[in-house]
């Protein structure tokens, strides 16, 4: 964790100085750093070893299984080192679908697949004018009075 956070310091310092990207040194130094760590940590969490007369994998810890994730998806997990336009973490997009589960929670559902359609293109919409720096009570009134703001489909 705290390599991730390192990582993470080390973007911020980058994008405060005005840089676009991490040099390359700094890069293939945490991939290798992250790699080493992935590796100490499935030496401390050996895989279970197959069952004689089972089918399927043999079911590991939750700590050999998220070292496994961690390995196998390394470039996605690392890609906010690589691409300054990927967020650190995914809370954005999990307060993005917030108010869709919590919906779904209360009144158990939509009552057609058009309704929620429609709450997903609003919520969308809205969502994405935010993003943007507009004012949605503002963007709201102007599509009332006929003159939408027109959504950027181009990150700023």
């Amino acid at each position: 964790m705290t390599l991730l956070v390192t990582m993470k310091t080390s973007v911020e310092q980058a994008q405060t100085q005005g840089q676009a990207q991490l040099s390359t040194e700094a890069i293939t130094q945490f991939e290798t750093q992250y790699r080493d760590l992935i590796e100490i940590g499935m030496k401390l969490n050996p895989a279970n070893p197959p069952v004689a007369n089972s089918r399927g994998r043999p079911k590991q810890t939750p700590a050999r299984n998220l070292l496994e994730r961690l390995e196998t998806h390394q470039a996605q997990v690392l890609r906010f080192i690589y691409d300054f336009q990927v967020p650190f973490d995914n809370n954005q997009a999990e307060r993005d679908i917030r108010m869709m589960k919590l919906k779904q929670k209360i009144s158990g559902g939509f009552r057609s697949e058009a309704g929620a359609q429609i709450f997903g293109r609003i919520r969308g919409s809205l969502s994405t004018l935010k993003k943007q720096g507009h004012d949605l009570l503002d963007a709201l009134e102007q599509l009332f009075l006929g003159h939408p703001i027109p959504l950027s489909l181009q990150p700023e």
